[in-house]
């Protein structure tokens, strides 16, 4: 065990460390949400799982917690995927045919757009997404907890720890690991790490996970 994790399970660092995982989204990448779990099982003591309360991410840490002694998941709205407005619940390749003006919205390079129907921008997200985390990392000072929730949502935590804008695909049922410390200093210790994919035959594809889908 590295002396980092000996630190974290003994509640002796002056950080929290935060796995984000994305959901996995449907019946058929099971295998991977049940992979992410075993996995997480076998890391030295997670104090609390938290999700979004949308069910693709409740079920994913469902798992999780079961997996991890049992832990009872506490749902937190703000977790939540960005708010689309006029598109929420439409097929991406459809949005623009059927409502072209939130798809010019959704696409603009501007993060302050927002997105007609009441949906967010950019850095309406990144705010929501960066305070929600703050909050568990001060919560859970000197604890390993783990966080379920979405593509766009762990993108503005990317941006929020780290100047390096290229993010890339966010897979589905990946682990990245964020350690929250004193000063509202962030850092990135794991990004994107789906190394628990390459048994279930999914890894080439991610579950489909990509910058257009929760």
């Amino acid at each position: 065990m590295a002396a980092s994790d000996a630190d974290v399970e003994t509640g002796g660092c002056n950080y929290a460390e935060i796995i984000v995982i994305r959901h996995g989204e449907t019946e058929w990448n099971a295998d991977g949400r049940i992979q992410v779990a075993a996995r997480l099982s076998r890391e030295p003591k997670i104090s609390a799982v938290y999700s979004s309360d949308l069910s693709r991410a409740h079920e994913t840490a469902e798992i999780i917690a079961r997996n991890c002694g049992g832990l009872e998941v506490v749902k937190d709205r703000d977790l939540r995927e960005r708010n689309l407005g006029a598109l929420q619940g439409l097929v991406y390749h459809e949005i623009a045919k059927i409502n072209p003006e939130a798809h010019k919205a959704f696409v603009s390079h501007s993060k302050d757009q927002e997105i007609p129907g009441g949906g967010e921008s950019l850095n309406q997200l990144y705010r929501r997404a960066t305070s929600c985390l703050q909050k568990i990392g001060e919560k859970h000072k000197g604890e390993r907890v783990v966080v379920v929730t979405h593509g766009g949502f762990i993108r503005a935590l990317h941006r929020r720890a780290t100047t390096h804008h290229r993010v890339g695909k966010v897979l589905n049922t990946s682990v990245n690991v964020f350690h929250l410390s004193d000063g509202g200093k962030w850092s990135i210790k794991t990004w994107g790490d789906v190394s628990h994919l390459s048994e279930t035959g999914f890894l080439k594809s991610g579950f489909g996970g990509d910058s257009n889908s929760g």
